[in-house]
Order: structure tokens, then sequence, then C-alpha cells
């Protein structure tokens, strides 16, 4: 049906929702924080907006544990950060590797990445496409992540 989602939303409400997310992630950021104990930490910045994220990990194995961040910066990138903490506690670095590669996807207008569900409030960053300049602000965090365990990071 034209102008409602594929939940029977209309999609005004559905970017309302959206927003209201972001929001929520921004002013109670989740594992907002010093990370005791962390075994991979690394500070990124954007220099065109000043946003900061210092993504601190703790790795068991090839689990990652816990993830945190401390920084500052938009609503985007600091939402962006939190969300990402909930998504990846307790995956192991190849699945938080294919959650990164799908939020990517859905950033530069994937709909395909956009309707998986694994992104759960992650998805909520998909008006984010429409904003190239944008993009940048949502991807810090996750740029953090594919530095520390990457595909071309090298193990220990």
């Amino acid at each position: 049906m034209p102008g409602h989602g594929s939940d029977g939303l209309e999609l005004s409400s559905l970017q309302d929702l959206y927003q209201q997310v972001i929001l929520d992630h921004y002013r109670r950021p989740r594992n907002k924080g010093p990370l005791d104990g962390a075994t991979h930490t690394l500070t990124l910045n954007n220099p065109l907006c000043g946003d900061v994220i210092d993504l601190m990990l703790r790795l068991e194995g090839d689990r990652i544990a816990e993830v945190y961040f401390e920084g500052r910066g938009c609503s985007i990138s600091q939402a962006s950060a939190s969300m990402m903490g909930a998504v990846l506690k307790d995956l192991t670095i190849e699945e938080a590797l294919r959650v990164m590669d799908t939020f990517t996807r859905m950033l530069h207008g994937d709909s395909d990445a956009a309707a998986d569900t694994d992104l759960g409030d992650l998805r909520a960053l998909a008006g984010v496409a429409k904003f190239p300049i944008r993009v940048k602000c949502a991807l810090l965090a996750w740029n953090c992540l594919d530095e520390l365990v990457g595909p071309e990071t090298p193990r220990s």
C-alpha cells in the first residue's frame, strides 16, 4: 500500500519512530563510559564535523564480550555507537564484521540491507543514506571496529 511501510505503519509514523530511537540512544547512550579490562581501544575523529569516538572492546577469544565507547559529536555518530554496542555484544568477530557490512550497505542505500532485522535499532539510521555527508558520522564507530578487528588487522 503506498505511503505505508512493510509493517503497515504510515511512513511518516515510521520516520517519527526512527527519529525517536536515534534521539533515545543519543540522550541515553548504552555502553558509554570507560571499559575496565579493554583488550582493544582506538580513537577516531571526523575532521569535517568534529565527531570523536573512542571505541573499547573486550574480546574473549574471537567473541566480543563487551563494547563501550566514549566520545562527543552529533546525534548520528553518538547514537550509532550506542546502537553498535547493543548489537555486537556476544557476537564473534566474524559475525560482527557481517553486521558491519550490512550496516554499511544500508547507509549506502541498499534496501535489502535496510530490511535485515539482525541490525536491530541500527535500522533507524537507514534515512542517513539520503544525506551522504552524514554517512561518515554514522560509520565513525564502525570504522574503529574495522581498524581494531577487521579482516586486514593482524591477529596475535
